[in-house]
């Protein structure tokens, strides 16, 4: 049922008969950070009738609640792409919401490490791209001066990023919605229709119906479905894939003081196994890239049979999977064992 702002007050979803007043303005589809993001942002420019919808029971479930927590800084993008100025853009906002909120992060830094000579090319673009995305104090390190950055790593050069850093992001999304008042939440109610008509959209959920004059869809690995649900084109399509970390023992952290790349692969989106610090403390190694036999698959033994069979019978995984089968058998090895 939903529940509204901070107090957690029950209320009813609009239904068919409901009155108007009970309509809302915007609904959003998903509460991840994105969702909420998207909500507060329309809270704060007018919009009285907000609606976020999810079908879990809780807020950042998914993708904001299964990540590395890194906040990156803009240096991977094309320069003057949308993703060059918003990651940082929306860096700078992280950093103020977060100070605003009293929520823990660290701006620890990061190295991108080339440890053989046919990565310095790479090396090079990326420091370029990064200087025209205009990141601060950006700049190229020797071997020497990796050791003093980072003592147990070893590389022929590297570029070193003052400006990356780590938070938790369920922190932050969590956050976002307590600052978030009068905004309803209708969570536990999966959304299984949409019906556009020339006033409104109708969206049907396990929960009920409601009605919204607009509807943004935030549904992370379910955006795809959710825009057939509207009649968009059936491509593109969602392919779940499955990342796990190791972690080092607790009296290995030291070894490791921030975050710590490798030049990644531009054949793939992918950013290569790293380092990763926690703001919790712990340290991550990972990810690998496999098949995920669920949407929501973060274990091995996750297995949805109608995901997995629509990601078999999509004729563009056949087609990377017989284009980078020894890439996909690499990185399953990776899952099962540590060497």
């Amino acid at each position: 049922m939903p529940t509204r702002g901070r107090r957690g007050a029950t209320l009813p979803m609009p239904t068919a008969d409901a009155d108007a007043a009970t309509r809302y303005d915007v609904a959003v589809i998903g509460a991840g950070i994105l969702g909420l993001a998207t909500a507060r942002e329309l809270a704060r420019r007018g919009e009285r009738r907000i609606l976020v919808i999810d079908k879990e029971r809780t807020q950042a479930t998914h993708q904001t609640g299964h990540n590395s927590g890194v906040i990156h800084s803009g240096l991977y993008y094309t320069p003057g792409s949308a993703k060059a100025r918003l990651c940082v853009a929306g860096r700078h906002l992280l950093l103020e919401f977060c100070n605003e909120q009293d929520i823990a992060h660290d701006i620890c830094g990061k190295l991108i490490v080339a440890v053989e000579e046919s990565e310095l090319a790479e090396l090079q673009t990326l420091y370029e791209r990064g200087i025209a995305n205009g990141l601060r104090g950006l700049r190229l390190v020797d071997a020497q001066e990796i050791r003093e950055i980072e003592p147990a790593v070893r590389g022929l050069r590297a570029i070193w990023v003052p400006e990356a850093g780590i938070v938790n992001y369920r922190d932050v999304a969590l956050a976002i919605a307590r600052d978030t008042p009068g905004v309803t939440f209708g969570l536990g109610a999966r959304v299984i229709g949409l019906r556009v008509t020339s006033s409104e959209v109708e969206i049907q959920t396990t929960g009920g119906t409601a009605r919204a004059e607009n509807v943004i869809a935030c549904a992370g690995l379910h955006s795809d479905r959710i825009a057939r649900m509207t009649g968009a084109a059936p491509e593109p399509r969602i392919i779940p894939f499955r990342g796990d970390y190791w972690v080092l023992r607790p009296e290995r952290r030291g070894l490791i003081r921030g975050l710590v790349y490798p030049v990644p692969d531009s054949r793939f989106p992918f950013l290569g196994i790293h380092f990763t610090r926690r703001i919790e403390g712990p340290v991550w190694c990972g990810p690998n890239a496999v098949l995920a036999f669920a949407r929501e698959g973060y274990r091995r033994r996750d297995v949805d049979l109608g995901d997995l069979a629509e990601a078999v019978g999509y004729g563009g995984f056949r087609a990377l999977a017989a284009k980078y089968w020894r890439t996909g058998l690499a990185e399953l090895a990776r899952d099962l064992s540590k060497r």
